[in-house]
């Protein structure tokens, strides 16, 4: 099997354990808010299918994508909201939920059918069909994960995660690029404990900047689910130490942040010698 349709089949089960959230929800329940400020179930679900059209259209019309990106630069800030808004505005929950199923099915069905090699376009560099994958599984997970939240559910973590980890140390250069920082020049090593307890590490193994904790926590920081100071994870070294204030996984600008619940991670989520972090990121555009 290859890495992408490995991933794939993982994208199509997390897609699944969300759908298992949502499926018998009253109109009320996908009325209910969200972490996400202004956004309902009705809202997280919405963007899903959103991006994964845009998705199919990258793969399958170039020309039509630029037009996408195109809008997308003339409203960096409103233009995620807005199509998210304009779906609920116009569909019932049973719509969108049909047309979530369709559009990921159809996603799927592209990628499993692009020819090895096949690099699409998106707002970023272009993405090989394991990445576009993994960025559609990431961000499944993590608008999931807001759903989760207003139904006061807790997911079991699974070794889907793993997918979330590996894209979020790979965009650490983005999330200095995107405040009009310089990144570091040399790598980290990030080491995660995960399920079962094995480790799931990236980076060289001698890197003086280093990161650990669980790989639930690093999951969350890195989609910005949670605050920091809530999160057990560790950072050794000034610059991994801030990177951990700015890292997201995700396409876009820096948004409003979570707040900090009281610092209840299991670890206390502590900087190493400090009390912890005030700073709030960026969390709902992706």
């Amino acid at each position: 099997m290859s890495d992408a349709i490995a991933v794939i089949d993982d994208l199509r089960d997390e897609s699944e354990e969300l759908d298992a959230l949502v499926a018998e929800l009253s109109d009320e329940g996908w009325a209910a808010p969200t972490p996400a400020p202004g956004w309902t179930i009705a809202h997280q679900i919405a963007h899903l299918t959103w991006t994964d059209g845009v998705a199919v259209t990258a793969a399958t019309d170039p020309g039509a994508f630029e037009a996408e990106v195109a809008a997308a630069l003339a409203a960096p800030e409103t233009f995620v909201d807005e199509a998210a808004a304009a779906s609920v505005a116009f569909a019932s929950p049973a719509e969108l939920l049909r047309r979530w199923r369709a559009g990921r099915e159809r996603l799927q069905e592209v990628l499993r059918e692009a020819a090895p090699g096949t690099r699409i376009p998106w707002y970023g560099p272009p993405m090989s069909l394991a990445s576009m994958a993994t960025a559609r599984l990431m961000e499944t997970w993590a608008h999931g994960q807001d759903v989760a939240d207003a139904l006061g559910v807790v997911r079991a973590p699974t070794d889907r995660l793993r997918h979330v980890a590996r894209i979020g140390v790979r965009a650490r250069d983005y999330a200095y690029f995107v405040r009009g920082h310089t990144p570091p020049a040399e790598e980290f090593r990030v080491e995660l404990a995960g399920l079962d307890g094995e480790s799931i590490a990236f980076g060289p193994e001698g890197a003086a900047q280093r990161v650990t904790g669980p790989l639930l926590d690093f999951c969350l920081l890195v989609t910005q689910r949670a605050h920091r100071d809530d999160l057990a994870l560790r950072a050794v070294g000034a610059e991994a130490d801030a990177w951990l204030d700015i890292a997201q996984a995700f396409a876009g600008l820096p948004g409003a942040g979570r707040a900090p619940r009281g610092g209840k991670g299991a670890g206390g989520g502590r900087r190493e010698g400090e009390s912890g972090s005030s700073n709030t990121l960026g969390s709902e555009t992706i």
